[in-house]
């Protein structure tokens, strides 16, 4: 008897997406990915717009024109297929999207990819199949159809943390999420109070002082970024306690004259495709309940690439991805439920206990990372990342910590799968596109 080919669903055409889509067609299945946008890329697909597309969909994109890496390249491909050779570790985010676009066509995941296609629901159907109705966006029209596998990859920059604070709506100057800044035009020659540390945080504080009468820079981060050299018109400024007409008053009682708001503030998981018959819960940002922070519980067939934050992003994609075909390709049994909710409760138990909050339940990072890659590719028997990747992420995070301004003219070199070299290039620093 002739064996029915799978059918997988692959949810976004980003960086995640492409990966598991490869591994599906690699393992015999049949693979539809559906993206939205006009091309692949995810989150790395620059345009100027914010705001609403012109099919009035929400914008995915929180790309910045002057955005360039905050991990070396040298950890950003896939296990078998690298970042292509250059003397920058750190490059700007089009090189990101033409490896993307590269990787897709080398192994022609980009021919099984819909365009323009917005997944509007996905619901179990039958014993172990998905329903899943998706519209053409160009033909405005919606169609049906039935898969084995659903991997979602819908990616997790586009719904904004925007903080409540009070005397928000009362503020007569621009308010904007960093999801919404493309080119620091909009910052010329304001007073700019940019809140949040994180990456964009980070980044934008140089962007906003190049060209911003002056910068005040919000956070709660320890003592470390407190040391860093910025620009002289930034000053360091402790969290927001309410915003005024045209000022913002800090929990110390200090207040600062304003003119625009610039919230990087980071994101919200979001599913909006998802009916509550898939079994999942969103529970601030805790996605539950998963396997390995990637198999749905209820509904093992379903699977999400990408969660996990403080990663090797493409790396710990291509893992992932790994790690459910290798289950859905019949080489592996799935696990029975009752193994699968023991581990996951055992592991979510232990985050707990160390302190961690609902929002960090698939926060790594750190030695936490390293053992969750470990654990996955020995449960499912694949290929660990190896090690001198996790190290030079490692290396990455506390160079940054270190000096935050000049970082990017690190040179990243792999000298073998455990060892690794950095040389600062001081002549790197005004960051041409080479």
């Amino acid at each position: 008897m002739e064996k029915t080919q799978k059918r997988y669903c692959v949810i976004g055409a980003g960086a995640a997406g492409i990966c598991a889509a490869k591994y599906a067609l690699e393992a015999g299945g049949e693979v539809v990915i559906f993206e939205q946008t006009d091309q692949i890329g995810g989150t790395w697909s620059y345009t100027d717009d914010v705001g609403k597309d012109h099919h009035g969909l929400d914008i995915h994109s929180s790309m910045y024109d002057s955005l360039w890496t905050n991990l070396p390249k040298e950890i950003m491909g896939y296990a078998d297929y690298d970042m292509p050779e250059q003397r920058r570790s750190y490059i700007h985010w089009s090189e990101v999207l033409a490896f993307l676009k590269d990787y897709a066509s080398h192994f022609q995941v980009d021919k099984h990819t819909k365009f323009h296609h917005l997944v509007e629901e996905v619901r179990p159907y039958g014993d172990a199949q998905w329903q899943v109705r998706v519209k053409d966006l160009n033909q405005n029209a919606s169609d049906t159809m039935i898969f084995d596998y659903v991997i979602v990859c819908n990616g997790h920059y586009f719904d904004p943390v925007v903080p409540d604070y009070e005397g928000k709506d009362r503020f007569e100057g621009i308010q904007l999420h960093s999801h919404q800044y493309r080119k620091p035009h909009v910052l010329q020659d304001k007073n700019v109070l940019i809140i949040g540390a994180g990456p964009s945080g980070r980044d934008l504080v140089f962007a906003a002082a190049n060209c911003a009468k002056k910068v005040y820079f919000s956070h709660h981060v320890p003592h470390k970024l407190k040391d860093a050299t910025f620009p002289e018109n930034v000053v360091q400024v402790p969290d927001v306690a309410r915003l005024l007409e045209t000022e913002a008053e800090f929990v110390d009682g200090s207040k600062q004259s304003v003119d625009l708001i610039l919230y990087c503030t980071g994101y919200h998981f979001n599913f909006p495709f998802l009916h509550e018959d898939c079994g999942i819960d969103l529970d601030d940002d805790w996605v539950k309940p998963l396997y390995k922070h990637i198999l749905n519980i209820n509904y093992p067939t379903m699977a999400f690439i990408g969660l996990p934050f403080l990663v090797c992003t493409t790396l710990m994609f291509d893992l992932q991805s790994r790690f459910a075909i290798k289950y859905y390709s019949g080489e592996k049994p799935l696990p029975p439920r009752e193994k699968m909710m023991d581990d996951y409760e055992t592991e979510m138990n232990g985050r707990w206990e160390r302190g961690l909050k609902k929002r960090q339940a698939h926060m790594m990072g750190g030695e936490v990372q390293r053992a969750y890659y470990n654990d996955v590719a020995q449960t499912a028997d694949i290929e660990p990342i190896p090690p001198v990747m996790i190290d030079m992420h490692i290396a990455s995070h506390r160079r940054k910590n270190e000096d935050l301004s000049g970082y990017r003219n690190d040179v990243f070199r792999v000298l073998d799968g455990k060892n690794f070299e950095i040389e600062y290039v001081a002549e790197l620093a005004n960051r041409e596109i080479k």
